[in-house]
């Protein structure tokens, strides 16, 4: 009865082994067909052939081109001022901003115009003792001639011992008076000129002096030397001012320039191939700037709001940044105040950080594809029949989110866009233009995006 119990235990055991037997020897194998082909899914689009514009940007602070800073060049006391003295205000050119007390000027011009008419009488007086003089010497010489014809009478006389020798003598010493008398009048109008020249050198320098006074009279009236916006004022009404003392500070309106930095290669791109080779060093900045044919604007962002001025490229400074070797180019935004827009545009002011675009014309028929779509120099195609190409490009340079193909492609091939890794050549690729990343490419590189 054990040996039953046992058994009945194991057959349980025994029949599904038997059970799996059968089942492996009686199944059928299913049929063998092709095994499939792996297929990756991959954003592309058609390399653009577009009009590119090379553009560099730079960024700077916003300068009037010109500054006035008024200073007193002369002394007293400020009594007139005009209301629209203050700091931000705008005033024409000539108008009189302020005026201090000219009184003390004024009577040092009399005293001088004066002192001239003293000094111009003395003249006509020498002028006066001159002629006298001259017309006593006629006399005197007449006079001469009269006693030597006497003296020579005289002494024919006394050889012949009609006259006395006394009476000879005499007439000698009357001709020795009448010399003696014309040489007076000759030292005397020698003197003269020496004497005139004296007194016009007096009067010169009173004139001179005059001049100065007059020129500080004009000095006490302060005018704007052109139309300005007004910056720090430092006086009021009543105020003693001394000569030299800081008084205000006036930014130009006609003009305002924003010097910005740019790396060498930026500049460099801007020109063309053909007009590098016309680059000749002792360019003048007329020369310069029509090489370079750039179109200047200048663009201030706050946010989501941005304002743009056209501007032009005025030229390039003298010396290079020592630490980034960055080129200064300055851009001027002409009459920036008859440009304003209310709530689109306001004054372009003194301290305003803007980005200076410039762009070069258009180059018809390159190439340019995304950043991400060049790795180390190669890129991945898509053939005609949907599998996986490499090549390999040189580029020209980089702009923004592009790069420019100078040579690799011919335009038109559809370029991998996404990340192939890891990259088969010759693997079915199933591709998806991305129609949206193309237009971005061709109106950023055609210049009507401008990069943020």
């Amino acid at each position: 009865m054990r040996r039953i119990k046992k058994l009945l235990a194991f057959l349980p055991v025994v029949v599904a082994v038997a059970v799996v037997i059968v089942l492996l020897r009686t199944r059928t194998r299913p049929a063998a067909g092709p095994a499939d082909e792996a297929v990756r899914s991959l954003r592309v689009l058609d390399a653009p052939v577009v009009a590119f514009r090379p553009r560099a940007m730079g960024y700077g602070l916003a300068e009037p081109t010109r500054v006035w800073q008024a200073v007193a060049e002369v002394r007293g006391t400020v009594v007139k001022v005009h209301p629209q003295l203050k700091a931000g205000a705008l005033v024409r050119a000539e108008t009189v901003l302020l005026e201090i007390d000219r009184a003390d000027y004024e009577l040092a011009a009399a005293r001088l115009r004066a002192s001239m008419a003293e000094t111009g009488a003395k003249i006509d007086e020498l002028d006066a003792e001159e002629r006298s003089r001259q017309a006593a010497r006629e006399i005197e010489r007449r006079s001469l001639d009269l006693a030597r014809k006497s003296l020579e009478r005289t002494r024919e006389l006394g050889a012949a011992k009609i006259v006395p020798a006394d009476q000879v003598d005499r007439e000698e010493r009357d001709v020795l008076r009448q010399e003696q008398a014309i040489q007076q009048h000759e030292s005397a109008l020698a003197l003269i000129p020496s004497r005139r020249q004296a007194l016009e050198a007096g009067l010169a320098v009173l004139q001179a002096d005059l001049d100065q006074a007059t020129v500080n009279v004009g000095r006490t009236v302060i005018r704007a030397p052109f139309d300005c916006r007004l910056g720090t004022v430092n006086i009021a009404r009543g105020q003693f001012l001394t000569a030299g003392q800081p008084l205000f500070e006036a930014h130009g309106t006609e003009a305002v320039e924003v010097e910005a930095r740019f790396r060498p290669e930026q500049m460099r791109n801007l020109l063309a191939p053909e007009k590098r080779r016309s680059f000749q060093p002792g360019m003048t900045m007329e020369g310069l700037q029509e090489l370079f044919e750039l179109e200047v604007n200048i663009r201030l962002r706050s946010g989501a709001w941005e304002a743009t001025w056209p501007a032009r490229f005025d030229r390039i400074r003298e010396t290079v940044d020592p630490r980034t070797r960055a080129i200064n180019v300055v851009a001027v935004v002409e009459n920036p105040y008859e440009q304003i827009i209310p709530g689109v545009r306001p004054a372009l002011m003194r301290g305003m950080v803007c980005e200076v675009l410039l762009q070069a014309p258009p180059r018809p028929g390159t190439v340019v594809l995304p950043r991400a779509a060049v790795r180390d120099n190669r890129v991945f195609l898509v053939d005609a029949d949907g599998r996986l190409r490499s090549a390999t490009v040189a580029l020209a340079l980089a702009q923004d989110d592009f790069v420019v193909v100078e040579t690799g492609l011919q335009g038109g091939e559809r370029v991998v866009m996404s990340d192939p890794t890891p990259a088969i050549e010759g693997m079915r690729i199933q591709a998806f233009a991305d129609r949206d990343a193309q237009r971005r490419l061709v109106d950023q590189a055609e210049g009507r995006e401008n990069p943020p």
